[in-house]
């Protein structure tokens, strides 16, 4: 027993260092940080410059757009997924190609390319000018940071969803017809319960990446338009403000473990 616990730890080792140096102290940093002030002592003042009326718009607004891209996500991604899972497809080839490969690509070049795509003097106003239609005004607006940040997260809502989909039994389908369910029926009752796993899982991994970007509303909204993400990133890089920064920081995680504690809840119930 004593050797395989040795065993054991031995291996764990490297991520029990990966996990301390990269996750358990940056976090301590942030919580150190936002709980104190300069001199060191505690307050709670970084925290509660959330209220501050230009640090709660760009929250609220990173909720709403999250939220957005969240829908929007989700409404892609399982029609596409039902459309995947119906096809029965021999190989995975067209799906890794399709939604794993783009990915490979540099994020923000996967972004630069919808800028491109966009903007005023962009490709699609160029194509719209030449059939004799006015151009659309989208770069630099929350409707441009909502297409940037469905293009770079869609691929997280559709796999979950995909798998999910494709882990149904035919024979539950089969029986649910058996008995009298029409495709309506038979979607609310039995497909939609059984993939609320992969639909949950898919919500968290758009939702978190979405509420705390700053990347792609940099780019996508052209500076004009700040989230809370890019607040933070602002404190950390331009005024140094790290407790500050920091104490912002903390009102993320705290909607992040809600998201995280709904998250378990509802698949305990699934269970």
């Amino acid at each position: 027993m004593f050797t395989s616990r040795k065993t054991f730890f031995v291996m764990a080792s490297p991520y029990l260092a990966w996990a301390l140096i990269f996750i358990i102290v940056p976090i301590g940093m942030i919580i150190y940080y936002g709980l104190t002030d300069t001199s060191g002592a505690f307050t709670l003042a970084n925290i509660a410059a959330i209220a501050q009326p230009e640090h709660l718009k760009a929250l609220l607004l990173a909720l709403e757009l999250s939220v957005i891209s969240t829908i929007i996500c989700f409404l892609l991604a399982y029609p596409l997924g039902m459309i995947l899972a119906n096809n029965k497809m021999s190989s995975e080839g067209i799906l890794t190609t399709l939604f794993i490969l783009p990915m490979w690509m540099n994020f923000l070049l996967r972004t630069l390319s919808w800028m491109t795509l966009l903007e005023n003097r962009g490709v699609l106003n160029t194509l719209l000018e030449q059939i004799h239609i006015p151009p659309l005004r989208i770069i630099n607006t929350p409707s441009a940071i909502v297409i940037g940040m469905v293009y770079n997260f869609l691929p997280f809502m559709i796999l979950p969803i995909y798998n999910s989909l494709a882990k149904i039994d035919e024979a539950v389908i089969n029986a649910a017809r058996d008995l009298g369910a029409n495709r309506i029926q038979t979607f609310l009752r039995v497909t939609l319960p059984l993939t609320l796993p992969g639909i949950i899982s898919g919500v968290t991994m758009v939702f978190i990446p979405a509420l705390t970007t700053f990347a792609i509303s940099t780019m996508m909204g052209g500076s004009k338009i700040l989230l809370i993400g890019n607040i933070i990133e602002q404190e950390f890089t331009l005024t140094y403000d790290w407790h500050l920064g920091s104490g912002l920081s903390l009102i993320l995680m705290i909607f992040i473990i809600i998201n995280m504690v709904i998250s378990m809840i509802s698949e305990q119930k699934e269970d």
